[in-house]
């Protein structure tokens, strides 16, 4: 392997993005496919480089699922007005000071797929590796902006009241550390919890979290929690809430338990009666459920790129779709605005300057007014309304931690907004 076929991070080196095509790997490939080339979940590997980039395209393959019906109707339309040529040959400068070209920076961020819109249109859409335009893949942690967007909703409609304690809707979280948590501050993620998320530490509790939900193998002996619910009233509490952000996925899970106790409706099913079909999907989604039946909603859904980018329109225009009012347009006013920059940056994210955090969307306060859905290893939701665009990307990075595509994500979907604006 040629060394332009490498690249490195934190010091250790992955085959680039054209060398670790799965397919051209062999995984899964074979009938059984041969020991060497088998993924599966009893390993523990499932999420290693380079089996990932096989795997966020085939996660009911791995875990079990329930299924987001798309309804009865037919797939809303999206016009295209294609212009890959000029998308490709857009030249931008990361945060490194190297030149780029857009379709090269694809491969050097693992990009498995990505939509454009501008005013609504596909001007651009690719597909790499294991992904299919009818093939869902992984959201990662842009499944909470899903639940948070129908928690604010629900919250606009008075079906829950932001400034109530979680206890009051679930009592028995009343010793854990949520006992005095706002359900608003829980919806920014400004709770003080005895929790850490480092995804590359495997004695960080985002580990204890994922064997609770089923995401990971039980090790012999297991004696841990065996299921979200039953994990989550077993946290504990670490300085004082609403003092900072700071990023952990237990607070979605604690957001999502709230609304299915009191809509009685699972999040699988408010997704498919409040998105999934309103908006016309092209393809059932699905999210990973742990052994109670309960679906991740910090990190499970997995759907097809241009449905992602469908939801990131309706953000855009402000919650309408096609004349129908599918999110409250204050809604999406009020994650537009963001909360405080000086509680986000307390967080410590370098890359990150000037953004804040509101309804578990990351919102730049840039020229385009841009806010995310960002997710591990590269998965990406970008709406700027200043542009009139939307860029969902789905990627495989090696690295979990978006720090490690950012340098040249960032600047990448910046100049591009900055050329169709």
């Amino acid at each position: 392997m040629a060394e332009s076929q490498w690249q490195e991070f934190d010091g250790k080196r992955y085959a680039g993005g054209r060398a670790s095509e799965p397919r051209d790997l062999g995984w899964m490939r074979g009938a059984p496919p041969p020991a060497d080339k088998r993924i599966t979940f009893e390993s523990d590997a499932f999420y290693d480089f380079p089996q990932i980039r096989w795997t966020l395209s085939h996660a009911r393959e791995i875990a079990p699922t329930a299924s987001i019906w798309r309804g009865n109707g037919t797939p809303s339309r999206l016009e295209r007005a294609e212009a890959k040529g000029d998308v490709d040959a857009l030249a931008f400068s990361d945060l490194n000071g190297t030149q780029r070209r857009f379709d090269e920076a694809l491969y050097d961020t693992y990009t498995d797929g990505i939509v454009v819109l501008h005013r609504g249109r596909i001007v651009y859409e690719r597909y790499f590796g294991e992904l299919q335009d009818h093939v869902p893949h992984s959201c990662f942690s842009i499944t909470k902006s899903y639940a948070a967007t129908l928690c604010a909703a629900l919250v606009h409609e008075g079906v829950l009241d932001a400034d109530k304690t979680i206890p009051h809707y679930l009592p028995e979280m009343g010793g854990s550390a949520f006992g005095d948590a706002p359900l608003r501050l829980v919806m920014d993620m400004q709770t003080g919890l005895d929790y850490t998320e480092v995804y590359a530490d495997r004695t960080s509790s985002i580990w204890e979290y994922a064997r609770a939900a089923g995401l990971r193998p039980r090790p012999p002996g297991y004696a841990g929690a065996t299921f979200v619910t039953d994990y989550l009233p077993k946290l504990r509490k670490q300085g004082e809430h609403g003092q900072a952000f700071a990023y952990k996925t237990v607070n979605t899970e604690v957001m999502s338990w709230v609304m299915a106790r009191v809509t009685g409706r699972s999040l699988v099913q408010l997704l498919h009666e409040r998105l999934w079909a309103p908006l016309g999907c092209e393809e059932d989604g699905y999210i990973i459920v742990d052994p109670a039946g309960t679906p991740m909603g910090g990190g499970g859904l997995s759907a097809t790129l241009r449905d992602l980018a469908r939801f990131g329109e309706l953000m855009r225009r402000e919650g309408d779709w096609h004349g129908k009012q599918v999110v409250p347009a204050a809604v999406v006013h009020d994650t537009q605005r963001g909360d405080s920059p000086a509680k986000f940056a307390k967080a410590g994210y370098t890359l990150l300057p000037g953004y804040s955090y509101r309804n578990m969307w990351w919102v730049t306060h840039n020229e385009l007014d841009a806010f995310e859905g960002r997710g591990i290893h590269g998965q990406r939701l970008y709406v700027a309304p200043k542009a009139e665009m939307v860029i969902a990307r789905f990627a495989s990075h090696p690295v979990a931690a978006s720090s490690a595509n950012d340098p040249i994500t960032l600047p990448q979907f910046l100049a591009l907004g900055r050329m169709l604006k």
